[in-house]
């Protein structure tokens, strides 16, 4: 069908569901069917596991299926940033290898893009990558890695020319994580989790048909992995909530999965401040007539809502097919607001106990909890003076900072080092 309505689309998907759906599936066999048909990415190309439909009807797909309490395909964050990056940039042996095992979540993926010290400056990275005698040898280290330690591959921004500008000598390569030259070390953080991983590469190996694009084109492919970064953020988080009412080995499988990948992420609700306590807190302290706190929480609320509009806005550009315009970083830079205030108000509500973990805290320490992880609003997916540099440049039109970078040989810029 060339052109499609809703009502059309949504029969199709159910009379599709009827004939196909079988809860005492495996998940894998269920994906595999998914991806077979195209509905399980139905606005991917029919070429690769999709139907050619619009972006703007993948949500119809996606209600069809859930209102049918069918089970999709995987939705983790890295998983649908390597998918879309690979779609757009990879080559065909790319996308044969591994786009259908990405659907059917038997791979596992990490991002290895920032290093030590080339966090929000990633052009300055220095990770080296070398073609020596028929492969790449890499050598470097990545820091901040969502669940490297059990990733099977990894999509690495590398340099690959020293003499060319920081922006031009970057390559994007797909690496093999179960190699000897590559370890995940897990990085304890100081809320108690250990999400996120430093990885050194010591003489890495990568094939030559591992290379994504060209080299020199790392920059322009790793900002299409970045764009799709903070678009999966909602993905994320709807694909994480196994169907309650579901019966069937298929449900029982999904449940163990969601478990499994959904665990770096238990504490990324309470790094957003936790404003749904707000209220509760407030009665529950009997500090809801406090005239002084209820001005901080009104402005609090409103803060919110204005974030949660940005956001909608950010969806609505996306579901329509327009390319990302500048509510990315005014919904970060929002969301990085909100949740400070929002552990603002929760210490004038708890007082010392919000410092306390534990039973002897508030709300039995989930409080110092937020605290604790309020500040990675701040840092992670570009630090809020990045997002106002990219506002005031590209928003604002006001005149870019002064770079003594610019043009210049990486080899002759001085390196972001720590140590």
């Amino acid at each position: 069908m060339s052109e499609w309505n809703e009502a059309d689309l949504r029969a199709e998907v159910r009379t599709w569901l009827e004939e196909n759906w079988d809860p005492n599936r495996g998940l894998v066999e269920w994906r595999n069917i998914l991806a077979d048909s195209g509905w399980g990415m139905p606005t991917w190309p029919s070429a690769w596991y999709g139907r050619d439909l619009p972006v703007g009807l993948g949500p119809v797909v996606e209600e069809a299926f859930r209102d049918f309490g069918a089970i999709g395909v995987a939705r983790s964050g890295v998983r649908m940033l390597v998918a879309a990056t690979l779609l757009e940039h990879g080559s065909d042996l790319h996308k044969s290898k591994f786009l259908r095992r990405i659907l059917t979540g038997e791979d596992t993926w990490c991002q290895l893009f920032s290093e030590p010290g080339s966090g929000s400056d990633l052009a300055g990275l220095t990770t080296r990558a070398e073609f020596q005698g028929n492969q790449w040898v890499v050598s470097g280290q990545k820091v901040w890695s969502t669940s490297a330690h059990k990733a099977d591959w990894g999509v690495l921004l590398a340099r690959t020319d020293w003499d060319a500008h920081k922006h031009a000598g970057l390559s994007y390569f797909v690496i093999d994580m179960s190699q000897p030259g590559v370890e995940a070390r897990p990085l304890q953080q100081m809320n108690g989790y250990a999400s996120f991983n430093e990885v050194f590469m010591t003489e890495a190996t990568v094939p030559p048909d591992m290379l994504v694009g060209e080299t020199g084109q790392g920059w322009q492919i790793a900002t299409t992995t970045l764009m799709h970064e903070r678009r999966n953020a909602d993905a994320l988080r709807q694909w994480g909530r196994p169907d309650a009412g579901g019966k069937g080995q298929i449900y029982e499988e999904e449940a163990a999965e969601i478990a499994t990948v959904m665990e770096p992420y238990r504490w990324y609700p309470q790094r957003a401040g936790r404003v749904d306590l707000i209220l509760k807190r407030a009665r529950d302290t009997g500090k809801l007539d406090d005239p002084v706190v209820r001005q901080e929480i009104a402005k609090l609320l409103t803060m919110s809502k204005s974030a949660e509009w940005t956001a909608r806005r950010a969806r609505a550009a996306q579901e329509l097919g327009r390319p990302q315009g500048p509510e990315g970083s005014l919904g970060k830079l929002a969301s990085s607001h909100v949740a400070r205030a929002a552990a603002q108000v929760h210490t004038m509500l708890s007082g010392s106990d919000a410092m306390l973990a534990g039973e002897d805290g508030a709300e039995d320490g989930l409080i110092a909890e937020i605290l604790l992880s309020v500040p990675a609003t701040s840092i992670a997916g570009g630090t809020d003076e990045i997002q106002r540099n990219i506002i005031s440049e590209r928003v604002l039109k006001m005149p870019k900072e002064n770079r003594v970078d610019t043009g210049r040989p990486f080899s002759e810029v001085r390196k972001n080092t720590v140590g």
